[in-house]
């Protein structure tokens, strides 16, 4: 069986509901006391394919309208009902506790990237970078000019982190919990917060006028809402990577 996610037992399933596999097998929910997980048959050959990946976040965002979900990661199966009846039972009160988190919440994803094309303000206002620049001017060659790459590249990712940071200090209030994901290549700042449905509205806008503000020095990109991959807590099953992004997004 392929697993989507875990629930409060008599969550409703969507009613035009996709899901892995082409063409993919309809959904059932296994109950085991107050929750149950959401699955369908596996696929005989699941792959991790563009289509399947979005089917499966489409259905997690689906299940949220009618509910607090524990989302499973892709890929995730179990061999027969009984084994998953016996993990959801086995881990029930972790189960009740990470529903009980979510519930009325989603994930917003902030990355902060370095702005590239604001080599001419920081050159004016990173000292070193302006020497470099100047030495290979003076003396063009390799290891001058692999310095002065250096310099910049770095300079950019530290006033990138500098205004992620600045940007997060406005937007955790916002939000129940913070959670730092996963490095990610060219990346300063990745981080997802936990933010109440009601409030999401306001943490976007608010995201936006921070991005706007602090273009010169960052690329502020905000994703969401998301399923709260990193928020259910140890134990199950899910969330185990921390800050999680669009399936196929950057």
């Amino acid at each position: 069986m392929y697993v989507y996610a875990v629930v409060r037992v008599g969550t409703p399933l969507p009613r035009k509901s996709g899901g892995v596999g082409s063409p993919p097998a309809p959904l059932r929910a296994v109950g085991a006391g107050p929750v149950a997980a959401v699955v369908s048959t596996a696929p005989a050959q699941l792959r991790a394919r563009r289509r399947d990946l979005l089917a499966h976040q489409d259905l997690l965002t689906q299940l949220a309208v009618n509910g607090p979900v524990l989302p499973m990661r892709f890929g995730m199966v179990a061999p027969d009902e009984d084994a998953l009846r016996a993990q959801l039972a086995a881990a029930e009160a972790v189960h009740l506790a990470a529903l009980d988190r979510v519930a009325g919440h989603i994930e917003m994803n902030v990355k902060a990237l370095p702005a590239h094309d604001s080599l001419a303000a920081l050159v004016a206002g990173d000292a070193t970078v302006r020497r470099l620049r100047e030495a290979v001017r003076r003396r063009p060659g390799y290891e001058a000019d692999v310095r002065l790459g250096e310099a910049v590249a770095s300079a950019l990712a530290r006033r990138a982190g500098e205004a992620g940071r600045r940007a997060l200090r406005e937007l955790t209030p916002m939000a129940r919990a913070a959670a730092r994901g996963p490095e990610v290549p060219g990346c300063a700042l990745n981080v997802s917060l936990l933010v109440a449905q009601a409030d999401s509205d306001r943490f976007r806008a608010t995201a936006v006028r921070l991005a706007a503000a602090h273009r010169d020095h960052v690329d502020l990109r905000v994703a969401g809402p998301l399923p709260c991959y990193s928020f259910v807590g140890a134990g199950t099953g899910a969330g185990d990577r921390g800050a999680s992004e669009p399936v196929g997004g950057g």
